[in-house]
Formats: structure tokens, C-alpha cells, sequence
């Protein structure tokens, strides 16, 4: 199995979520090392530090590794089943959303020490921050965002979508304040102004579980899992429009975005149909990324 997976442009490396390790590839497809994990879900950098972190779901851990050994240099406890994962630039912080606890942990990387602990009340999926003080993060459950502050770690207050429902994928233009929702259950995105949870655009995609922001082309991508990305522009902060459905292939469900190269890496394997119901099997030896591009 895998879940998120991270493009680093700068150092030319993609660091993908893979069952009980993270795969580290060159951005020329060479694979270049492993970090032993249990249950990765997503994957963070402080280059300053020359430490990688994972969200560990499995052990309730952010796995600290080394970005040139990719030794494990610690396992720091934190909320039940640790999910989505990021580093904060403002508060230099790292957060993760704990799916079973309800509630986002924060961690400060310079002294390796848990400093907060928020309570959501709601499943939280992914969060992101507008780099000036507010972080921001997808309720699945009750279909809302809920705005955090950054200095104090206290909730400022929650919108609720308008427009889609069961929210997963979730990034921001800080530019123009806007959030970019990806509601797989209802198969839209939504766009939403940042400032007051208003819905200023809405656009069709497909069951999706990821969602980036190309500051540069100003386009916002959706992996969806029956095997396309949606592309949405951002015209101007109040207008978007849909631009076409990318082919990739069914199960590439998550997707990172290299800011360097433009390009999109989305995880995924060849499945087989599961005789006890649910999910497809994925077949083994089948995992791979796929690379999208101009």
C-alpha cells in the first residue's frame, strides 16, 4: 500500500510513501535508498536540520531520519494513526493529523519536542498554511476546514464547504488566499477564499484523495483513482475553470508536484479484484511511479 508522496525539485528526489518504508528515487527514475517505517502515511523536510519525517501510522510515531544516510535517528510519540504530515515555514513547526484521535499534533524539529496537541473533533485529512500565521485543515467528517492559529496552537474558527463533501486533498495559492478542496465523495473541487470560507469556484474531478497547487502556472491538479488528474486553473481569484482530464492510471490516487520542473509523481500499482470484496488486491511487485509532464 502507499499514500502520499513528496517532490523535492531542488534536490531532484521523490520521497514516496510504501507500506513499512519510504522509497527515495532521483527525479531520472534511479532508486537511491529506503527509510524503514511502520505504516507510512506521509513524509516532511527540514533541509536546514538534513532530517527527513515520517508519519508513522502504525506506531503513532514521527520517524526522524537522516537525508543522506536515511539512518532512523529517532521515533518521537504522537497522536493515533498519524496521517498527513507538513512543515510549516511560519512557525517552523511540524504538524501531523491524527485520523484516530481526532487532533493534530505539533512538533517543534530544532528541539525534537512535542509542543501542542490540538483537538479537532473531526477526522482530520490534510493541512496546509498560508505562511503568514493560519493553518489550515480538512474535517472529513463533517465536511469543514478548520483554521488554526500558529502562534497560539488554538482554533480560530471553522467553515464549513459549500459545495463538496468528505474533503481529502487540500492546497492553498497564498497569493490570492485561496483553497483548492479536493471532495472525493462528491467529486468536486472546491475553491475556497481563505479569508471568510466562502466558495468563490467550483470544478468537477473524480474520486480523489490528493490535491496540489502550481504557484507558477497557477493550476491546480486532482489525482483521482479511477486513473486521471483533474486540472483546474486559477484565472484570476475569483475565476477558475476546468481544463481537461490528465489519463494516469486507476489506483493513482496521491500525487506530489516538483515546483522546479512543474512535473506531477503519482504512486500506483497494477490491482486485481479482491475475492473478499473491497478494495482491488494490488499485485505484488507491481508498484510504481508515474512520472506527468510537458
Amino acid at each position: 500500500g502507499w499514500d502520499y508522496i513528496l517532490a523535492d525539485g531542488a534536490s531532484k528526489r521523490v520521497y514516496t510513501s510504501h507500506g513499512n518504508q519510504i522509497n527515495i528515487i532521483s527525479t531520472t527514475g534511479d532508486s537511491i535508498g529506503f527509510v524503514p517505517t511502520q505504516g507510512v502515511h506521509g513524509i516532511a523536510l527540514v533541509k536546514a536540520l538534513g532530517k527527513g519525517y515520517i508519519s508513522a501510522g502504525r506506531s503513532n510515531t514521527i520517524d526522524i531520519f537522516d537525508l543522506k544516510t536515511f539512518q532512523v535517528l529517532a521515533k518521537i510519540p504522537v497522536g493515533q494513526n498519524p496521517d498527513a504530515i507538513f512543515y510549516d515555514d511560519f512557525s517552523k513547526k511540524i504538524i501531523t493529523c491524527n485520523g484516530r484521535s481526532k487532533d493534530a499534533t505539533v512538533f517543534d524539529p530544532f528541539t525534537e519536542k512535542v509542543v501542542a496537541t490540538v483537538p479537532l473533533n473531526d477526522k482530520p485529512e490534510t493541512a496546509v498554511s498560508d505562511g503568514k500565521g493560519k493553518i489550515f485543515i480538512n474535517g472529513e467528517g463533517t465536511s469543514t476546514v478548520i483554521v488554526i492559529d500558529a502562534t497560539t496552537w488554538k482554533e480560530i474558527t471553522r467553515y464549513k464547504i459549500d459545495g463538496g463533501e468528505s474533503p481529502s486533498g487540500l492546497d492553498i495559492d497564498r497569493k490570492t488566499n485561496r483553497l483548492f478542496i479536493g471532495c472525493g465523495d462528491t467529486k468536486t473541487m472546491v475553491i475556497m477564499d481563505a479569508s471568510n470560507g466562502k466558495t468563490v469556484g467550483t470544478a468537477p474531478i473524480g474520486g480523489t484523495d490528493g490535491v496540489v497547487f502550481d504557484p507558477g502556472l497557477k493550476m491546480a491538479y486532482a489525482s483521482n483513482g479511477e486513473g486521471t488528474i483533474s486540472a483546474v486553473r486559477e484565472v484570476s481569484a475569483d475565476k477558475f475553470e476546468f481544463v481537461e482530464n490528465i489519463t494516469t492510471e486507476p489506483s493513482a490516487r496521491t500525487i506530489g508536484i516538483d515546483l522546479v520542473t512543474h512535473h506531477l509523481y503519482l504512486p500506483a500499482a497494477k490491482t486485481e479484484p479482491n475475492p473478499a470484496g473491497g478494495r482491488p488486491r494490488q499485485i505484488p511487485g507491481s508498484f510504481h511511479i508515474i512520472e506527468v509532464g510537458k
